[in-house]
Parts: C-alpha cells; sequence; structure tokens
C-alpha cells in the first residue's frame, strides 16, 4: 500500500487555498509590490509559498522518525557512495510515467530537500529546522 498525502480532504484543500490567498493578498499591501506577480513579491520580500515550507517541514519529521509513518511506502533514500556532497537525508526520484504521480507529496518535495544543506537538515527538532530553514532562505533572498 503507497501513501498519498496529495489526496488530501476537500476541506484541507480550501484551507490550504485560503492561506494561500491570505498571504496573497499581504504581499500585495506592502508599498512598491502591488503591480508584481505573486512569485515576484515572495522573492523581493524573502518569503516562499506556504505549500513548499510545509512540504519541506513534512518531509523533515518523516524522515526523522517523528511522524508514524513507513518512510519506505514514500521515499527510497539515495544510495551513492561516492557523492560527498549534501546530507545524508537524500532521497531518490523515481522517474514517473504519468503526471498524476508527478504532484503527489513524495514526488514534489524531493528536489527542493534534496538541495537543502546538510546545516538545515541534521538538527534534532522540527521548530529549529523551521529556524534554520526560514534563516537559509533569508541568506538566499528567496
Amino acid at each position: 500500500m503507497e501513501y498519498c498525502i496529495q489526496a488530501w480532504s476537500p476541506s484541507l484543500v480550501k484551507d490550504k487555498l485560503l492561506l494561500e490567498n491570505v498571504q496573497r493578498r499581504a504581499t500585495k499591501l506592502v508599498y512598491g509590490l502591488q503591480n508584481k506577480s505573486y512569485e515576484d513579491r515572495l522573492r523581493i520580500l524573502g518569503l516562499t509559498t506556504l505549500e513548499t515550507r510545509g512540504d519541506l517541514i513534512e518531509t523533515y519529521k518523516i524522515l526523522h522518525g517523528k511522524e508514524d509513518i513507513d518512510i519506505g511506502q514514500l521515499f527510497k533514500f539515495r544510495v551513492n557512495d561516492h557523492d560527498l556532497r549534501g546530507h545524508e537525508f537524500k532521497v531518490y526520484k523515481q522517474h514517473n510515467r504519468l503526471n498524476t504521480r508527478k504532484h503527489f507529496f513524495s514526488q514534489r518535495v524531493i528536489d527542493s530537500w534534496n538541495r537543502l544543506p546538510s546545516t538545515v537538515v541534521d538538527v534534532t527538532s522540527v521548530n529549529a529546522f523551521k529556524r534554520k530553514l526560514d534563516d537559509l532562505w533569508k541568506d538566499m533572498g528567496i
């Protein structure tokens, strides 16, 4: 059986859209950003979409055993002895034949997760991960 976090209940999807719309409207209130695209406003303000941040936090919890989920059902760890870059929690991205599978949580988060430095991924608590993630994005100007 494969877990599908993509299959959220309609009320959760609605809540996610409502929260994202609040962020969209709030970024338009900043002087000089009213006529810029949402993505540009986020970049200028050093923010990211709530979905991306939430996906990375949930991935941290799953891979560090803070959620009661079988990791093997969602992710396959990358096995590469000669790859000295990055962190030990890198996951393998499977090739997907179907477009619907590409948007599952377990697939859409992999690229962002694998790009994170070990200083962010190797922390011991969820709150420390959130702080390190926000600091990284601030330093990167995201």
